[in-house]
């Protein structure tokens, strides 16, 4: 069996290749990413493919018989066309199955909706390809959060416009457990599933912070349009809209979902407390 894994210079898809590598062997895993110098050093067989060249595809998916379609990061509209490049090159490259890495939430109105529906969109299509095909939906990952810790210990709190709202939370290490049982298990064909942790509140995230990294953060709510306002300038006009989107969309309950991930995997995904005493442990020198 070869598995191919698009996107394999991003964070999750490297995750999920070290993941494939220690499950079937690294000469069964294929890197498919756009630059493919960048993916080199993970030691497995590396092909281009970049979702905008349907042509790259048609070669990159040779001899795959299943492959992991990460969501890509451009334009939700332009993904939309770029996703069904990855899946008519399946189609015809004889490939048996395609994963594909989609986001929680419902189509309700928020900044980070437009995002959903393009998700939504490449789950129909390819639920609608012929090929088998099993669709894990992300949680938001933890990682910004903690990786962002010293800009919230300066200020001495985490301010967004989630307000109250629960969100489900995962990391790619989570994430790219499932997958790999996705990928190499076939009692997963035709299922979607929440990948995602328990849902837990900022106020609750904050508390969860201090008792792991001994802070003293306090969390502080904010109106959507200063949020957002605060985003696009930091990160400029589309990324800040994304970022606050997914705040708004936590406020609306989009984010508060039940989880599947003892059926993807078998057990429980790992508290919020334990993901963030491991990333203590392996972020420490």
């Amino acid at each position: 069996m070869k598995i191919a894994v698009t996107s394999a210079s991003g964070q999750l898809g490297t995750a999920i290749v070290k993941s494939l590598i220690d499950t079937i062997g690294q000469e069964n895993v294929i890197a498919i990413a756009r630059t493919p110098e960048h993916v080199k050093s993970l030691g497995v067989e590396v092909r281009a493919g970049d979702y905008t060249q349907r042509e790259q595809f048609d070669t990159a998916l040779q001899g795959v018989d299943t492959l992991l379609l990460v969501s890509g990061n451009d334009d939700p509209e332009k993904r939309k066309q770029q996703h069904a490049n990855v899946i008519d090159a399946a189609k015809v490259t004889g490939l048996r199955k395609v994963v594909y890495t989609s986001i929680i939430g419902p189509l309700s109105e928020s900044d980070f909706s437009p995002i959903v529906k393009s998700n939504r969109h490449t789950e129909e299509y390819l639920k609608g390809s012929g090929l088998a095909w099993s669709i894990g939906r992300n949680g938001v990952y933890l990682e910004p959060d903690l990786e962002y810790l010293d800009h919230y210990r300066k200020d001495g709190k985490i301010t967004n416009c989630a307000a109250d709202g629960r969100c489900a939370y995962t990391t790619r290490g989570e994430l790219a457990y499932a997958y790999t049982r996705m990928l190499t298990e076939d009692q997963h064909n035709g299922q979607t599933y929440n990948l995602s942790g328990p849902a837990i509140t900022q106020y609750e995230l904050a508390d969860l912070m201090n008792e792991v990294f001994d802070t003293d953060l306090q969390y502080e709510p904010m109106s959507v349009e200063a949020y957002r306002q605060q985003r696009i300038g930091e990160l400029g006009e589309f990324m800040g809209t994304v970022i606050a989107g997914i705040y708004q969309g936590i406020s609306n309950g989009d984010m508060d979902v039940p989880s599947d991930y003892r059926k993807a995997t078998g057990r429980e995904h790992i508290s919020i407390l334990e993901a963030m005493k491991r990333f203590q442990r392996q972020t420490s020198p």
